[in-house]
């Protein structure tokens, strides 16, 4: 195999590819990318067994073949290289060594045979249809602060997408929980979609996911199964095993009799919440927030660290109320809303709380309150 490549493009390749490699494995060949070249194209495929990527991008193939190399090494090689420079990988199979050659710097890297790399086996889709990336990044991104960290619940270690009923019909919906708070984001289903079956997405593939959503023209191509889940643009295919569990019916810790409304800027909001939250003990984090009708006063008493109180005017109209919550959690809460105005709809203090984006109901947000 002889290939010359752009260094911008190859960066870009090998930077996908080694994001999904493992850094500590027992396979030595996981380490690896797969490099295929061929035609016009070359292929960088890498794979951790639970996620498989898959960029293609143009090449000037002088010999066609296929190597593969540490996605680690390559890609710290590449990426000290100069902008602009133009980059030489020669396979000699042979002697087991990938030549890489840019300007007046020249690598040898060890190689290990083709056909020792694990290809991902194919999946019969049940559900194919496409989505524009703004809608699919807004679905993940809104969501994925909530996906929780605890291994013994892995089924709550991911995203779970799939058809629901929305207040105007069916919706694409993705939800996360951690236990604590939990998002419920949806968005009009595409049109092939209805049949998809509900598929909890690692909390990994989502945060390479979102590589491939930059692009706001974008159309991503997403084919779900009972056990795999693919998101595919014309140069990258990002495929991923699914957790295989059962999401709880989240529904139920979705509070529906909340009828105390708070209304409040939320940019102002957050901000004030972090600013009282500077002295919270680590450990408990916990803001109190006491309504009185149009206004609110947020406080935190730490013995060993201080006290810290802040009022801000808001739209309130209801009894007086005290409630306690996780600093940490109503900051990442109040960091999803893209309208000025946060909703938050309480009962008692003891019950959990539901947060809106201003009248959008596509995006609903729960946090259980603490004791303060």
């Amino acid at each position: 195999m002889k290939i010359s490549i752009e260094r911008a493009a190859l960066l870009k390749a090998v930077g996908q590819a080694q994001s999904v490699v493992e850094r500590r494995n027992t396979i030595p060949i996981l380490a690896n990318v797969l490099i295929e070249a061929e035609g016009d194209k070359v292929t960088f495929r890498a794979t951790d067994l639970d996620i498989e990527v898959l960029d293609r991008t143009a090449a000037v193939v002088d010999r066609p073949g296929a190597t593969t190399v540490s996605a680690v090494t390559l890609h710290e090689i590449v990426r000290k290289l100069p902008d602009g420079a133009l980059v030489q990988l020669t396979d000699d199979a042979a002697a087991g060594r990938l030549t890489v050659q840019a300007g007046r710097s020249t690598f040898s890297l060890a190689t290990l045979p083709k056909e020792d790399f694990p290809i991902m086996a194919s999946s019969e889709y049940a559900a194919n249809f496409s989505a524009p990336a703004p809608v699919l990044r807004r679905l993940f991104d809104k969501s994925k602060f909530a996906i929780s960290t605890e291994e013994t619940r892995y089924y709550l270690n991911g995203v779970y997408m799939h058809v629901a009923d929305g207040e105007e019909g069916r919706v694409l919906r993705c939800v996360a929980t951690d236990g604590h708070r939990l998002a419920r984001i949806d968005a009009p289903l595409p049109e092939g979609a209805e049949k998809m079956p509900g598929v909890i997405v690692p909390r990994k593939t989502v945060g390479e996911l979102r590589k491939l959503l930059d692009d706001d023209e974008m159309q991503i191509a997403v084919s779900v199964s009972e056990t795999k889940v693919r998101f595919a643009t014309p140069d990258i295919t990002l495929t991923s095993k699914v957790i295989d569990g059962t999401f709880p019916d989240y529904s139920r810790v979705i509070p529906t009799g909340n009828t105390r409304k708070l209304e409040v800027d939320a940019a102002e909001f957050a901000r004030a919440v972090d600013r009282v939250a500077t002295v919270s003990s680590e450990r408990s984090r916990a803001v109190k927030l006491a309504l009185d009708e149009d206004r609110l006063v947020l406080s935190v008493n730490a013995p060993d660290a201080g006290a810290a109180e802040e009022e801000l005017a808001v739209a309130y109209g209801d009894d007086r109320l005290e409630i306690g919550f996780n600093a940490k959690y109503l900051l990442e809460i109040a960091s999803q809303v893209d309208r000025e105005n946060a909703v938050f709809l309480f009962n008692s203090s003891g019950d959990p709380t539901l947060m809106r984006e201003g009248g959008d109901t596509s995006a609903v947000y729960v946090v259980m309150p603490m004791r303060v």
